[in-house]
């Protein structure tokens, strides 16, 4: 270190005094590291990139992000233990978002911000401890078919996709993608174990050919005139619709599109949602960047970027598409219940040889 000696020139206790307070908030400064989020997200959207930059850029907040499939992050937080680094979950299931709570992954939060914005049905509930995880999107499970060939009163019901008149036209991914076991599982809370797999074979029956692809696939396999009909989630479908490419304005042209059971319990209603880990080192961050995702900005966010409805009551929606397919009649099944189901569906599926 070197110092320096102003000759004759006088320096009182307090220039002293200053100069070492300024010293010491220089040095502080530099060794405090800047302020991180660790974001374990199942969100594969570029859409959300903006969504991440304006949290950075409203609160200094630096996101460092790792980015796998629901399955792939439950099991990396079990493999990782009480080391995880993870502040954050985001998965696009509910009863993915159970199954964590379940198996231990998650720590409550009570947050005023977030039991105000977020209605009850779409978080995890505990009057005393707080929510394990919140929703903060919501995506249908909708039915779409060839308007040559299939009337919008046949495919009105996700029960008539098994009605014999569709045999030779069904078309899914794997039963066992969590967005049909998800259907299933709230199938199977509403019409029990035995009517739910008659249904399920009825289902397999009608296919037009093996379950393959994911949901784009199948809405572009009725625009093709491979499939008569088809299960996808609704945001799959706005995306073709307010797209500015010449195919896919044909593919749209060419279904229609029903939400099923308006009659009845009403359409199932899958969420995207998020968590604070178990062993988050920077809970304070993760609780903010939750309470983020509750704002309106971020709300739009997931409307106008991913297609999907936002779950704060109120959010004007900015999306054509959204607005075309219209308000319906939500399925008011419990995540909880959902979740519990789908070890027995997967064993239907099983049995009645649901790939």
């Amino acid at each position: 270190m070197r110092y320096w000696v102003i000759p004759n020139h006088p320096v009182s206790t307090s220039m002293i005094r200053t100069a070492l307070a300024f010293v010491a908030t220089a040095l502080v400064a530099a060794a405090a590291p800047a302020q991180t989020l660790n974001l374990y997200s199942a969100r594969h959207y570029q859409t959300d990139e903006a969504l991440y930059a304006d949290f950075t850029k409203a609160t200094g907040i630096k996101i460092n992000r790792v980015d796998a499939d629901d399955a792939g992050i439950l099991a990396r937080l079990k493999s990782e233990g009480s080391a995880s680094p993870a502040d954050v979950i985001l998965l696009v299931d509910a009863a993915r978002l159970w199954r964590a709570e379940q198996d231990g992954l998650f720590q409550p939060v009570k947050s005023a911000v977030l039991e105000s914005r977020i209605p009850a049905q779409w978080r995890s509930s505990d009057a005393q401890q707080g929510s394990q995880w919140f929703g903060f999107s919501k995506r249908a499970r909708v039915i779409v078919y060839d308007k040559l060939r299939v009337k919008a009163g046949d495919v009105d019901t996700y029960a008539k996709l098994a009605d014999p008149k569709l045999k030779g036209m069904v078309c899914t991914r794997s039963g066992s993608h969590p967005y049909n076991l998800s259907l299933f599982g709230d199938v199977l809370a509403q019409t029990g174990d035995a009517a739910t797999e008659k249904w399920l074979a009825g289902v397999v029956a009608n296919m037009a050919r093996a379950p393959k692809g994911g949901d784009t696939d199948q809405i572009k396999a009725v625009a093709s005139g491979e499939c008569g009909v088809a299960l996808t989630n609704s945001y799959y479908l706005a995306r073709l619709m307010r797209s500015a490419n010449p195919q896919d304005k044909a593919v749209v042209e060419k279904i229609g599109v029903v939400m099923p059971d308006q009659a009845g319990a009403g359409t199932h209603v899958n969420i995207a949602g998020g968590a604070v880990a178990r062993h988050a080192p920077h809970r304070e961050a993760a609780v903010k960047f939750l309470e983020y995702l509750a704002s309106d900005a971020a709300q739009q966010y997931f409307a106008g970027g991913n297609n999907e409805w936002p779950i704060v009551p109120g959010v004007a929606l900015n999306n054509p598409a959204l607005t075309t397919l219209g308000t319906f009649k939500t399925d008011t099944t419990s995540i909880s219940v959902i979740g519990a189901n789908q070890i027995k569906v997967q064993q239907m599926l099983d049995r009645v040889g649901y790939k």
